[in-house]
């Protein structure tokens, strides 16, 4: 917390905040003084902005408050500030923590260009159908994840992307603070073996230009070299996917190719 935004919560009027009681434990040990409090979360967002620009064009200041992180980011905020921005009125922004920027930072991998994704769907069609949308995504992605679904999602990128450097973030400036870096897979066996708690940010390497990293026709000559020792043509695409860092539909493809020529 900045003085700027102690200063920015003891001035305001309403504040619109996704937790109540989380928001009014934050007031007490700043001791400011309760203004008054309205739920501002992904369900009723909708509904409670026209109150909330109402009450800014009576002359009050309105302050939205996140249950963490940034009002907007991830988070409800977003179609309030549109809404005053279409109205013509003024909006501040006090900067603060974001989970996403701080994980991106802290992963090690590129920073200067980067992709925020947010959720991937809950649904596992869904979820594969976006992770390969996103496939060839040059630029450093950063996704949220659950616990209970992060095994599958880490199942996912593998197979689609392949083994691709990233790093698993999880429960950032709080006491149990960890930072796992390795490829997808192995990201994947350390969760299978100790499954991950609290808040999580999963930070990827963009896409590779395949052309100038490892030629397809490498690919297909190891994946025939593979196939030719007995090995089936599935795990074949597996281990080759595995040792050039590239997803397993590029091998497939490569050897497609070079049987079609």
């Amino acid at each position: 917390m900045t003085w700027r935004a102690v200063r920015t919560l003891r001035e305001a009027d309403v504040l619109a905040c996704e937790d109540v009681q989380r928001t009014r434990k934050l007031l007490a040990h700043f001791a400011i003084p309760s203004p008054r409090l309205l739920v501002l979360n992904e369900g009723n967002e909708r509904r409670r902005t026209d109150e909330l620009l109402a009450r800014v064009n009576d002359g009050q200041d309105v302050v939205v408050v996140s249950g963490a992180g940034m009002p907007g980011f991830s988070d409800p905020g977003y179609r309030v500030v549109k809404a005053c921005a279409e109205a013509g009125l003024r909006i501040e922004v006090v900067p603060g923590p974001t989970a996403a920027v701080s994980a991106l930072v802290v992963s090690g991998l590129a920073s200067d260009r980067f992709v925020f994704e947010g959720f991937l769907p809950r649904a596992a069609g869904p979820r594969r159908r976006r992770i390969a949308e996103l496939a060839d995504e040059s630029r450093t992605l950063v996704i949220y994840e659950s616990p209970h679904r992060l095994k599958a999602t880490l199942d996912d990128l593998a197979e689609t992307w392949g083994d691709r450097p990233a790093a698993l973030v999880r429960e950032l400036t709080k006491v149990h603070e960890e930072v796992l870096r390795a490829s997808l897979s192995s990201l994947r066996d350390e969760i299978g073996a100790r499954p991950a708690r609290g808040e999580l940010v999963l930070v990827i390497a963009g896409a590779r230009n395949l052309s100038r990293e490892v030629p397809a026709v490498e690919l297909a000559r190891r994946a025939t070299e593979l196939m030719g020792a007995g090995v089936a043509r599935g795990e074949a695409l597996r281990q080759v996917a595995k040792e050039a860092g590239v997803a397993r539909r590029e091998v497939f493809d490569a050897l497609l190719q070079e049987r079609a020529e």
